[in-house]
């Protein structure tokens, strides 16, 4: 046999080899899909689906629970008749697709199965949550009752227990409870021939009826019980009180107290009438209204009492507190003429003092008005109070403004004194600053500086003048120490100033003298230093050349001898 021959034998056996191998391989895969399709099938057709339609169906269900459960039903019947039946058909010709190795139109197949059964777990999903729906709302609607049954009753055997204490609401009360009573009796028919969702809006009615009946007849008996037995007897309270205070000779400022009890009872009287029309928030707003008016009318008596007992306490005392305060504005009136005689007062304070002696002169005026006005009971006790308690707090105002005026006048004494004591000083220290210069032996001084120095000691004999003036005005004065004080630190500062310029001065030019013959740049700027130093006084200038032209020739020596001077300033100067 050719050898071309057996080579391709061997190929066709290897290609028939190859496909053989494919076709089990894509058999598996379709077959593994087959089998999961079937598993899921048999657990679709195992669930309890027919079990809970029965359960449902036990119920007797009508009106649109009844169109509800017949839509699941009729959804499962054909699911589970044509559904079922249509899958495992797909099912089987899958299989025998695979078997005669049709691979491609099985796979189709099985795509198209897997897709329906998807759907159909879909569907049965649905059709249980609708079914348990179903259920829990007629066995919702079996608590819900029962509940509000619950409160129904108790509701009822309250109001017709008791029925005095709902006055003559009674009759709507009793009317209202038949109304619900109506209500619940639709409730149970609906529930019990099968109709939960009919029977949950029914039950949704009652329920708010009651609670509402409810609500409002709990209001009811302290709204009636205040009509009839807290109000009436507060009135007479009142009534008794009102004529005990007019024996006792009170007089009132509000207006016709009688009157105002009077316009009461009729508050009350038109209470009652709403609630008989079962106006209840009406008559709890109205009630309010008419516990607010009693109120007033307690608070009018009792702040009345209340006034009588401090006006009698106070209108003994007042008289000793005006007399106290006269005096003081005596003994001020005379401190303030006498001080005014030496200085200048510049906040008015003879003004001030004079007006505090206006004030409690009509202060003492109205007090002796009111005492016989309060003894023969021709004045309201709380308006005798108000001015009594405004006279206090007048008086109390006067006297700390009188303190402080009387303080403010010793302050000028003080500070007078803290002026001449400043004079010295300053004269101390001008001495001190100009022993100071002339200690140094310096050439001269700049002119700048013998100006300032003379400006600052002009200022300070002016303080002095004005210290010597018959009349002092302190305020001026304090200014002025205020001035000379920070003049002479200035002075000194720049005394200070000067005496180191000079004395760095003279060590620089020391220090220069060794190159004075053999530099240049320090021959001259020698020449220039000395010249600003012994002719022109002019130290700073001086110092500024001859350090310039050091730290040309030497960097850093300004600086050294700057440090030297500094650490041994006291030897040195």
């Amino acid at each position: 046999m050719p050898t071309s021959l057996i080579w391709v034998i061997v190929i066709l056996l290897v290609i028939i080899v190859a496909f053989y191998i494919i076709g089990l391989i894509f058999k598996r895969k379709n077959q593994d899909r087959l089998d999961h399709l079937e598993e899921r099938k048999e657990s679709l057709f195992e669930l309890p689906v027919v079990e809970e339609i029965e359960r449902v169906k036990q119920m007797h269900l009508v009106g649109e629970s009844q169109n509800s459960f017949r839509e699941w039903n009729q959804k499962w019947t054909d699911i589970s008749t044509n559904s079922f039946a249509d899958l495992e058909s797909h099912i089987f010709e899958a299989e025998n697709l695979t078997e005669t190795f049709r691979f491609i139109k099985a796979g189709h197949i099985v795509d198209a199965a897997e897709s329906q059964i998807e759907l159909m777990e879909s569907d049965v999903q649905s059709i249980r949550n609708g079914l348990k729906e179903l259920r829990e709302t007629e066995e919702k609607n079996s608590i819900a009752v029962q509940e509000a049954l619950d409160v129904y009753e108790e509701l009822s055997q309250s109001i017709r227990s008791d029925k005095a204490k709902y006055g003559n609401t009674i009759s709507e009360l009793e009317k209202r409870l038949y109304n619900i009573e109506i209500e619940f009796t639709q409730f149970v028919a609906l529930n019990s021939s099968g109709d939960p969702v009919e029977a949950t809006k029914i039950l949704k009615d009652a329920e708010e009826h009651t609670y509402e009946l409810k609500s409002t007849a709990d209001r009811i008996p302290p709204i009636i019980e205040e009509l009839t037995e807290t109000f009436p007897a507060q009135i007479e309270e009142l009534v008794a009180g009102y004529q005990k205070m007019v024996d006792q000779q009170y007089l009132f400022s509000q207006g016709d107290i009688v009157k105002r009890i009077n316009d009461t009872k009729e508050h009350i009287q038109a209470a009652i009438a709403d609630l008989e029309r079962f106006e209840v928030d009406e008559t709890e707003n109205n009630n309010e209204v008419i516990q607010n008016d009693i109120d007033s009318l307690y608070d009018i008596f009792e702040n009345e009492i209340e006034a009588k007992t401090a006006v009698l306490k106070d209108i003994k005392i007042i008289g000793d507190y005006i007399a106290h305060a006269k005096e003081n504005n005596r003994k001020l009136l005379i401190e303030v003429d006498y001080v005014s005689q030496s200085y200048a007062l510049n906040h008015n304070e003879l003004g001030r003092a004079r007006s505090y002696q206006n004030e409690i002169e009509e202060l003492e005026r109205q007090a002796i008005a009111l005492i016989p006005q309060v003894e023969n009971h021709e004045k309201v006790y709380t308006e005798a109070k108000h001015f009594l308690d405004e006279a206090f707090r007048i008086l109390a105002d006067i006297e700390k403004q009188q303190v402080e005026i009387s303080k403010s006048l010793e302050t000028l004494r003080k500070d007078e004194k803290n002026a001449l004591q400043k004079i010295d000083d300053f004269e101390l220290s001008l001495r001190a600053i100009k022993r100071h210069v002339e200690k140094q032996r310096l050439p001269g001084l700049p002119q700048e500086y013998t100006d300032f120095f003379f400006a600052t000691t002009e200022q300070v004999e002016g303080l002095m003048d004005d210290l010597n003036k018959v009349r002092i005005n302190i305020e001026e004065i304090n200014h002025k120490v205020t001035a000379c004080t920070d003049e002479i630190n200035l002075l000194r500062t720049r005394t200070e100033e000067l005496i180191d310029a000079a004395g760095l001065s003279e060590q620089l030019m020391q220090y220069a003298n060794r190159w004075r013959h053999n530099t240049p740049i320090i021959t001259q700027a020698f020449e220039r230093a000395y010249q600003l130093f012994v002719q022109e006084y002019a130290y700073k200038a001086s110092l500024d050349e001859i350090g310039s032209a050091l730290e040309k020739i030497e960097p850093g020596s300004f600086e050294r001898i700057e440090q030297y001077y500094y650490r041994n300033k006291e030897s040195l100067v």
